[in-house]
């Protein structure tokens, strides 16, 4: 059980909007990214394969195929570098977590996309 002064602290820092999304969701994540003294939009477009709901410490895991090679790529949903949040597509899993579609993804992610 949390301490209310906790509690609140949190609600406070969660007020970003984001869509709903779940595992099976194409997402377009547009991030910040900072290099030297300048400050640029970057965008990881991937499916989710995992999301864990903890309140401020919500995370979720999002995988691509670049080149032929399996990228993942792990965000807080309520960091400060994520800038926005874009559903591309939805696909229907009975499966709350796809850790599986890293070992033979290569065929399954070419025929969604």
């Amino acid at each position: 059980m949390k301490n209310k002064i906790i509690n609140y602290i949190e609600k406070k820092q969660m007020l970003k909007n984001f869509p709903f999304f779940s595992t099976g969701y194409f997402l377009e994540v547009k991030i910040w990214v900072i290099e030297g003294n300048k400050k640029r939009i970057q965008s990881f477009e991937g499916l989710v394969i995992s999301k864990r709901n903890k309140g401020l410490n919500t995370s979720f895991i999002l995988r691509k195929l670049s080149h032929g090679i399996g990228v993942e790529r792990i965000f807080q949903l309520y960091s400060p570098i994520i800038n926005n949040i874009i559903v591309k597509r939805i696909k229907k899993f009975r499966k709350s977590k796809l850790y599986y579609l890293r070992y033979n993804n290569k065929k399954f992610l070419r025929s969604i996309n």
